[in-house]
């Protein structure tokens, strides 16, 4: 039986049926490419996607505001929690990533904390229900409102919390779980790869944007109840969904502790600093090709980058796996180290969203956000320019923009991963001038009203006067985001891209660290020596148009670092050589000194099959 199922494989194999990259089925088995992945596949994933954000934003970006009037929070204090729990939304998927590719695998691992981020959203909606959980509301009559119970607060943030650590399995592995259902051996489908990236923020922003304008108003209409029901039942909704389309979903075969491998290595060249890298890199260990065949894996060639790590790969010596490494084991280890200071510089323009959803938010509560005699905006509710801006963002890029760029680059993206990211940045710098100068103008009618004492008076200039600014941070962040989901997934190792979504999870989830340390900072040192803070709980004796600035510059700064490293990174593919024809086939991790792929031409049939087995072993120094 097992000989007979090994020649129908064969057999499906040598007929270009089963897909290249090494996908298996649940159980292990190779897939059948014309009945798995691609968009049907992803059509599931997405739509799983866009209710799943719906969930989250329902909650996140009218966080401010619960906190504020119902748990009578401060501003400091409201947006400062806000951004601490969105930092642990966004660092958790480290846990969740690590688990998926050591132990469970995405699927299951996406699976099961599912789960649990539907159980920590019905916490959530019974805190908000629930009598004995519900803080007081203020007397109309008084300004002073009765401080919520430990136990309501307790219990309030713990339901936060839970749902943090389900993001924690579910943010690192879905968009990695729809990248793998597109084999990068297949022109067609390497090309769909990088539209699938734009498709999937795309998601994300229809998403944000149905809980920006919708949810929020039934959340300021109806009350927090209802808006937090709907999306919990969307929630749920949405893993249904995901579940319906298991079986049409490809996987990748795990690979082991991502951790220990890059240990092993660091570990290992420390060990023998003193060995001397031989100048011909074909005499550095490497298993025998047909090992990483058999495990659905490819080898990467020796690049000169980072050489001190060459040494774990010397011979000589013992052959534990902790003083001996092989070549692809060590390229893999430097692959990740290369993105270290990319992903450092992301920190600050991560911090975009967590202003979007706190001081944004707050601003707008102070302006007239009616819209004729009968109707007025909810506060939670401006995100929705927001949200908007992202969405026609997203469509323009691909549909337009992509398309022009690659008519002088010749680049499938229209223009590098790391050139798209500066571009967002620079946006993003732009966004906080832009902002500075909006608080300026709001503050000068504060002030020509007599407003400054009064911390409920709401100015007479339109709520309309914030667009620019989130105009621009949605422009910024379609842009930025989708470049960092793309860049984090495409220049991992194979077998560490959950990681890799990981690492661009973390980048937001620092960005809401970074805003809280910057909130608390700059307001304890602006208000030293009788001076007035710049961020109070009265926004209308507030000056944060300084703490704008302040962000501005500090952006500046960072995008000035961001030119200089990016200009240096050495990508693990170069995508500026457009596939001519459908018989051209590029093998992952062959590169040269620059970074860019080396192709290999194939004519098909039974010489196509066997160049799919035969891994690349050119030398990255050859010309090409």
């Amino acid at each position: 039986m097992a000989g007979y199922e090994h020649q129908q494989s064969s057999n499906m194999e040598s007929e270009g049926l089963i897909a290249m990259d090494g996908s298996v089925d649940l159980k292990g088995r190779p897939v059948l490419r014309s009945k798995t992945g691609r968009w049907k596949a992803c059509s599931f994933i997405v739509a799983y996607e866009v209710f799943e954000r719906m969930a989250y934003y329902g909650i996140a970006s009218n966080l401010v505001i619960y906190l504020t009037t119902k748990l009578h929070e401060g501003t400091v204090t409201s947006s400062s929690n806000v951004s601490n729990w969105s930092g642990t939304v966004w660092l958790t998927p480290v846990i969740g990533a690590y688990i998926a590719d050591t132990h469970w695998g995405r699927y299951w691992t996406f699976t099961v904390f599912s789960f649990v981020y539907i159980l920590g959203m019905v916490i959530l909606t019974l805190a908000v229900a629930l009598p004995s959980l519900k803080p007081q509301e203020c007397q109309p009559s008084s300004n002073l409102c009765k401080k919520a119970s430990s136990l309501q607060v307790g219990i309030f943030y713990f339901a936060l919390y839970v749902l943090a650590v389900g993001t924690g399995g579910t943010k690192p592995n879905i968009s990695t779980i729809g990248a793998d259902q597109f084999d990068e051996f297949d022109p067609k489908e390497k090309l769909q790869k990088s539209s699938f990236f734009n498709w999937w923020i795309f998601s994300v922003f229809l998403g944000m944007l149905f809980a920006d304008s919708f949810l929020i108003y039934i959340q300021d209409r109806v009350g927090f109840t209802v808006g937090y029901a709907i999306p919990t039942a969307g929630l749920i909704l949405s893993l249904v969904l995901f579940l319906i389309g298991t079986p049409f979903y490809r996987h990748k075969v795990q690979n082991g502790n991502p951790f220990n491998r890059m240990a092993q290595v660091i570990i290992a060249a420390v060990r023998k600093w003193k060995a001397n890298v031989p100048s011909d890199s074909t005499k550095l260990y490497e298993i025998n090709p047909k090992e990483y065949v058999a495990k659905g894996r490819f080898p990467i060639s020796h690049t000169p980058v980072l050489r001190f790590l060459d040494k774990a790969a010397t011979k000589g010596g013992s052959t534990s796996r902790w003083k001996l490494c092989p070549v692809t084991q060590v390229e893999e280890t430097k692959l990740m180290l290369k993105m270290l200071p990319i992903w450092v510089l992301l920190f600050i323009p991560s911090t975009l969203i967590s202003h979007v959803t706190t001081l944004f938010v707050k601003q707008g509560t102070t302006l007239n956000r009616h819209m004729g005699s009968h109707f007025q905006i909810p506060a939670g509710s401006v995100t929705s320019f927001f949200a908007l801006s992202m969405v026609v963002s997203i469509i323009v890029y691909d549909k337009v923009l992509v398309r022009i760029f690659r008519r002088f680059t010749g680049n499938p993206r229209g223009i590098t991963i790391l050139q798209r990211m500066g571009i967002g940045i620079f946006i993003h710098m732009i966004c906080m001038a832009v902002a500075s100068i909006t608080d300026v103008k709001r503050i000068s009618v504060v002030k020509a009203h007599g407003f400054e004492r009064d911390r409920k008076a709401v100015s007479p200039l339109t709520v309309f006067i914030l667009l620019p600014q989130f105009l621009l941070g949605g422009i910024a962040e379609a842009i930025l985001e989708t470049a960092k989901l793309e860049f984090f997934y495409d220049q991992v190792p194979e077998s560490m891209q959950s990681i890799g979504t990981a690492l661009y999870c973390s980048t937001l989830g620092m960005g809401g660290f970074l805003t809280t340390l910057f909130l608390k900072a700059t307001t304890k040192i602006s208000g030293r020596k009788d001076h007035t803070s710049w961020v109070l709980n009265n926004l209308n004796a507030s000056r944060i148009y300084y703490y704008y600035a302040f962000m501005a510059i500090l952006s500046f700064i960072n995008f000035m670092f961001f030119l200089v490293v990016s200009r240096l990174y050495v990508y693990k593919r170069e995508t500026n050589e457009a596939f001519s024809n459908d018989s051209r086939i590029v093998y992952p991790g062959t590169v040269t000194t620059e970074g860019h792929e080396l192709p290999v031409d194939i004519k098909g049939g039974a010489e196509e099959m066997e160049m799919r087995k035969v891994i690349n072993n050119v030398d990255p120094s050859r010309e090409v």
